[in-house]
């Protein structure tokens, strides 16, 4: 048994088919399969479960995956603490981040992380919350950016801002008049919701203190799946909607028929996390592009120690 093995094994669990995952390992088919049934052999147990449809992991397969993923991880780990001798900060960093994040936070850390960090390759990946938490504990990358709190032990968490929500309403909306919005204004608004998968949804639903989403009526039928395309829906008079404060600028303020006004209530913000598995060994990787975030970061949200 050897790392190489391990790989292969991986990536036949990852494609579910021999064939695509010879393409990601840069093998023939015969040779990842002759491989992989060496091993089987070596182990005394079938890992996968072949068919001419189908590819599926067995039970003992799957307690073995789990081991090959650390396997990896501390390989890996070796060849980094090497590299981190001479410059603790190069090589790959593997985020994802939730949409509502990435396309505001990003384009503020980008220059500054490569201006801190040459030798730091970011690789950004954009998903909604659950797919990257499966991706965590995959290790397919190394740390997300998310908005929703995570309760499992094989993760651990670095608080980085608070970032409060704003109303957004068609321009002609009666609360244009007011300077700021209560509980009781929100009550009264034709409230837009991202798509089912999106935690923003269910934030934004908290903050109005709504069980559950409309089920009847215009409201219940516009589910936009980004929040630009939710704020287009707001500027052609559909209804409202929260926006977080990063998501607020000038370029579509102007001329998009959307107003905005704060929020003067205690729970109406959002934070902001970045989780990482707790057997992560590049601790201050992790440490300095948390740091870069609460440096870029604008008035408009409140930066956590």
């Amino acid at each position: 048994m050897n790392l190489r093995d391990l790989k292969y094994i991986l990536a036949v669990a990852e494609t579910r088919h021999f064939g695509r995952a010879a393409e990601r390992c840069f093998v023939s088919q015969p040779t990842l399969s002759g491989q992989i049934k060496k091993l089987e052999d070596e182990l005394g147990v079938v890992i996968f479960e072949r068919t001419n449809r189908s590819v599926e992991v067995t039970p003992v397969g799957e307690a073995i995956l789990a081991h090959a993923r650390l396997a990896l991880e501390q390989a890996g780990a070796i060849e980094q603490a090497a590299r981190a001798h001479q410059d603790p900060l190069s090589g790959a960093l593997r985020v994802g981040a939730i949409p509502t994040i990435s396309p505001y936070l990003m384009p503020l850390v980008l220059g500054p992380l490569k201006r801190c960090c040459p030798k730091l390759r970011l690789i950004l990946s954009e998903e909604i919350t659950e797919t990257l938490l499966g991706r965590l504990s995959r290790h397919e990358i190394d740390a997300a950016l998310l908005a929703t709190p995570v309760d499992d032990t094989e993760f651990e968490a670095v608080a980085l801002f608070e970032e409060p929500f704003w109303l957004a309403y068609p321009s002609e909306h009666p609360l244009g008049a007011k300077a700021s919005i209560s509980a009781h204004d929100l009550e009264e608004v034709e409230l837009l919701l991202l798509a089912d998968g999106h935690c923003l949804s269910h934030q934004v639903m908290d903050v109005c203190h709504l069980a559950e989403r409309p089920t009847r009526g215009e409201m219940a039928d516009l589910r936009a799946s980004s929040l630009e395309t939710l704020l287009q829906l707001v500027g052609a008079g559909f209804g409202c909607t929260l926006v977080p404060a990063l998501a607020i600028r000038s370029a579509w303020m102007n001329d998009s028929g959307i107003g905005i006004r704060p929020l003067h209530l205690p729970d109406a913000y959002r934070r902001i996390s970045l989780v990482y598995r707790r057997t992560f060994p590049r601790r201050q990787a992790l440490e300095t592009f948390a740091e870069v975030i609460r440096a870029q970061l604008p008035d408009s949200v409140r930066r956590l120690p």
